[in-house]
């Protein structure tokens, strides 16, 4: 176990604004949905370079003269369309569906498991008709009534990121306020919460922030909102009274990972409500990835610090057939006993969802 001193805190980064692509593509369809014509306007309002498009499938020569920049600038680009497969996939241990209502994400997390659930096509696809996601919900929660049924807005993308373009997870909140058998839940890296903070949500929806050591988030977490004003927005959605929780994620085996753990949860406590947040959840994620994750990642952030040494790893088999490296069992523990410690000390009124 490192005792090594963790370095100290750098200058917060530059307030963080709502993400605008540099382009953005119309899939056949969208515009016959409402909310496709209100992005289209919004598009023009920004005076964003657009075009139609067929499948996005098909889109090809994005800008750049290397396959690195060509990555960089599909992540500034917007592709609007229809969501065609309304069968939700399965999002265990945190709920039982994903709910699709966007797809890429436009930070630039170096350790995503999207670098290869969305290798090919890295670009931002938000989808136009939420209606029929809706009643696509609607029958999952039917059908397993008297059960809950908990649904993850965050599974392929960060829609809290979009929700100034396509206002969906409003949507959502206010479908599922309704819905004494439905629940949504979402995660973010960005702080972009001001259009929940009023709505009728009936505590039906949990609003979970990742949040991570600061040498994390200034060495992998680029284009995302600091841990600042993470904190600040956690403490607006614990005010509108959601049920509210943190995602410590991927937990990262570092010189130093005691003092920056234990450093990032008393800063937590610090910025908090004095009184108890209601419902308060803790889910722990460890670093993970597969050979292919490692080949993506090294070619996409050649300069990257994140440690991928197969050699260090222990293998675990993973539910799309590859393998995926994790911690060995020793660093494991330490990291789940110390980081689950400090959590009870600042907050023993919380709830410790899982480690994986």
């Amino acid at each position: 176990m490192s005792t090594h001193v963790a370095e100290p805190p750098v200058k917060p980064r530059a307030h963080t604004k709502p993400f605008i692509p540099d382009f953005v593509y119309f899939e056949p369809g969208a515009l016959e949905y409402p909310k496709g014509i209100k992005i289209m306007d919004w598009v023009k309002s920004q005076d964003i370079p657009y075009k139609m498009t067929g499948s996005h499938n098909r889109i090809t020569g994005l800008p750049g003269d290397t396959e690195l920049q060509q990555y960089k600038n599909a992540k500034r680009t917007l592709v609007v369309g229809v969501r065609k497969t309304l069968t939700f996939d399965q999002s265990k241990p945190s709920a039982e569906y994903a709910i699709p209502i966007s797809t890429g994400c436009m930070g630039h997390c170096h350790y995503c498991y999207l670098q290869t659930t969305l290798g090919a096509k890295p670009y931002i696809r938000v989808y136009v008709n939420t209606n029929d996601v809706i009643a696509a919900a609607k029958k999952y929660i039917d059908e397993r009534i008297p059960e809950i049924t908990r649904f993850e807005a965050a599974c392929t993308s960060d829609p809290v990121g979009l929700e100034h373009i396509t206002g969906s997870l409003t949507e959502l909140i206010e479908f599922m306020a309704k819905e004494e058998y439905g629940r949504l839940r979402f995660v973010t890296k960005f702080h972009h919460v001001e259009p929940f903070l009023k709505l009728k949500h009936n505590d039906h929806t949990r609003i979970r922030f990742s949040i991570n050591s600061d040498y994390v988030i200034r060495q992998f977490e680029p284009a995302t909102s600091s841990f600042e004003e993470r904190i600040a927005a956690a403490g607006k959605v614990a005010e509108a009274g959601y049920p509210l929780g943190f995602i410590i994620a991927p937990i990262i085996w570092y010189e130093g990972w005691e003092e920056g753990y234990g450093d990032l949860l008393k800063r937590l406590a610090a910025v908090m409500p004095k009184e108890p947040v209601k419902d308060l959840t803790f889910e722990m994620i460890q670093h993970r990835f597969t050979k292919t994750a490692k080949t993506t990642i090294e070619k996409r952030y050649p300069k990257t610090k994140l440690e991928m040494d197969i050699e260090k790893r222990k293998k675990k088999w993973g539910r799309y057939g590859q393998y995926k490296y994790v911690y060995p069992d020793e660093q494991q523990n330490a990291l789940r006993e110390f980081i689950t410690e400090r959590i009870f000390e600042y907050f023993p009124y919380a709830r410790i969802d899982y480690f994986t």
